[in-house]
């Protein structure tokens, strides 16, 4: 009977993988006449660049089945722009999208591709879109990858830029996608370091993604009480913006302090962390100090509902705009709209540091 139940379980696995798993893998091999097979619909792709961001498959989702609903056929590109110049497929329908909202990071998998940053290697990525009679590709990720779509549609290809980033630093929109679930994660987070903070009258120095750009510091400052937060925009005082806050808040009966830095605070790079920072307060307080980095613990996990809205509403737009022959664009968020700009004007965009919010949070941190 034991054996039995042996052979039956190894026979569910094996009918799993036939259906679940072989259907998506075969198209990462499948040949270029099948996927020109339907030659009435014009073809369209979507690929994911960069670091990854939850909400990405959001926008997967959304531009996929608005782009169907047009009488598009859809390709997905695996390993972004260095799965495009490997020819990594996969045809995209209604069955391989639907319930991926939900699910962070990308199904489509990322990566940077050095070969593509040279003048050849987008020649021949233009050169692989006509061969499949791809005629335009949405590109998710940041500038790097908006980048890759002004000189891929340069080329002869149409490109849409979607914003999908959790640092929020793109400068042509408003908002991009990720943002809000890292910082509800980053929150999540801080609260649980506070809770043993305040059982040993101990400060943390905690470190938080944002090399170029000090929303994830400032946001989750104000809201986590952070005493000190440091953000890459502003330059700062050792003594007064840091070692004088907490004293000032020791004196006003605080017996615990949490202290926020944006990664790239000071033009440290990935190896000289924040480190010393902990050490100089301990020194120079005699209060027990820790450091911690949150690191990719912020990239993880499921969309938040905002995000989940936000890129279906920015696939969707993206799709359209295709659709309509448009190309060299970036989807935005401005004033609550979704629109969209032109990526080379969109690059040049500098969008301002909230001066008011961080002075604001730096009050309410005293």
């Amino acid at each position: 009977m034991l054996r039995h139940k042996k052979i039956f379980t190894i026979f569910l696995v094996i009918l799993n993988l036939a259906f679940f798993v072989l259907p998506i893998d075969s198209y990462a091999n499948e040949s270029k006449e099948n996927f020109c097979a339907s030659a009435n619909k014009p073809t369209v792709a979507v690929l994911t660049s960069g670091g990854d961001s939850p909400g990405m498959n959001a926008v997967i989702r959304s531009f996929t089945k608005t782009a169907i609903s047009m009488g598009m056929k859809v390709i997905g590109i695996r390993h972004g722009y260095e799965g495009l110049l490997n020819k990594d497929f996969i045809e995209l329908n209604l069955e391989t999208v639907s319930g991926i909202s939900c699910l962070g990071g990308t199904i489509l998998h990322s990566s940077r591709s050095k070969e593509f940053n040279t003048p050849e290697g987008v020649k021949k990525a233009a050169a692989i879109c006509r061969e499949y009679g791809i005629k335009g590709i949405a590109v998710i990720g940041g500038d790097g990858s908006f980048r890759g779509a002004r000189d891929l549609t340069n080329a002869g290809i149409s490109c849409i830029g979607i914003p999908g980033t959790i640092d929020n630093d793109i400068k042509c929109t408003d908002y991009t996608i990720g943002f809000d679930t890292a910082i509800n994660t980053t929150i999540g987070l801080i609260d649980r370091v506070r809770d043993t903070s305040r059982s040993h009258d101990r400060c943390f120095v905690i470190e938080v993604m944002g090399m170029n750009c000090g929303d994830i510091a400032l946001q989750t400052g104000l809201a986590s009480e952070a005493n000190v937060i440091l953000v890459p925009e502003i330059e700062y005082n050792f003594q007064e913006d840091v070692i004088d806050r907490i004293l000032n808040a020791k004196l006003n009966g605080e017996s615990h302090f949490i202290v926020i830095v944006g990664e790239g605070v000071g033009g440290v790079s990935k190896i000289a962390r924040h480190s010393t920072i902990a050490e100089q307060i301990e020194k120079e307080t005699g209060i027990d100090t820790r450091y911690l980095v949150f690191g990719h613990l912020q990239r993880g996990g499921a969309p938040t509902l905002k995000d989940r809205v936000m890129a279906s509403k920015m696939g969707m737009h993206a799709a359209r705009i295709l659709n309509e022959g448009k190309e060299n664009r970036v989807i935005a968020q401005k004033n609550g709209e979704i629109v969209d700009i032109d990526i080379t004007e969109a690059l040049k965009i500098d969008r301002p540091f909230d001066y008011k919010l961080y002075s604001d949070a730096l009050v309410l941190g005293q």
